[in-house]
């Protein structure tokens, strides 16, 4: 069911969703100046059991809450499913989506438009991340780290704390 216009969302919220699997500074670039341009930011970590994740979701929480502590209008959470059904049960009136690059543009299109299919009111907000940032992925920052590559810089500290912490747990 639609959001009713006559009902709007709570605040100007924006969503954020991403499996962030590490966080990586691209995202920490995006969620910066989303919170300028939206009263709060909602992360909204992806719960998606069929995947191998690094970090668990409460993990990936903990990381997430611990970078931004320091800006109250940035918030984060967990969900599984369909990504409007939660912005409508969270009352957010746009989701944010970080392109990299041009390969990103279709696919992040289509389902921009597919949303906007299942909820009219929902707008998609593009945001390319900060020049140093355009080839970053999580799963690029998991693979160079797991060969043994340097990552500092590329992630927060904290990011890069715990997965050295992970590496050597054998995980």
């Amino acid at each position: 069911m639609p959001l009713d216009r006559k009902d709007p969302p709570a605040g100007r919220l924006a969503l954020f969703p991403g499996s962030f699997d590490p966080l990586t500074n691209g995202h920490v670039d995006i969620v910066l100046r989303s919170a300028h341009l939206f009263e709060r930011v909602l992360i909204a970590v992806l719960v998606n059991p069929e995947k191998k994740p690094l970090f668990t979701p409460d993990e990936r929480v903990d990381i997430i809450r611990r970078v931004f502590r320091e800006y109250p209008n940035v918030e984060v959470d967990t969900f599984a499913g369909l990504l409007v059904e939660y912005a409508r049960a969270k009352r957010a009136s746009a989701i944010v989506r970080g392109l990299r690059a041009v390969s990103d543009f279709e696919y992040e299109f289509q389902m921009a438009l597919m949303n906007r299919h299942l909820e009219p009111t929902l707008e998609t907000v593009f945001m390319m991340p900060a020049e140093q940032y355009t080839y970053l992925s999580s799963r690029l920052i998991k693979e160079v780290f797991s060969l043994g590559g340097e990552v500092r810089g590329l992630v927060p500290p904290i990011v890069e704390e715990w997965m050295r912490k992970k590496q050597g747990a054998g995980a």
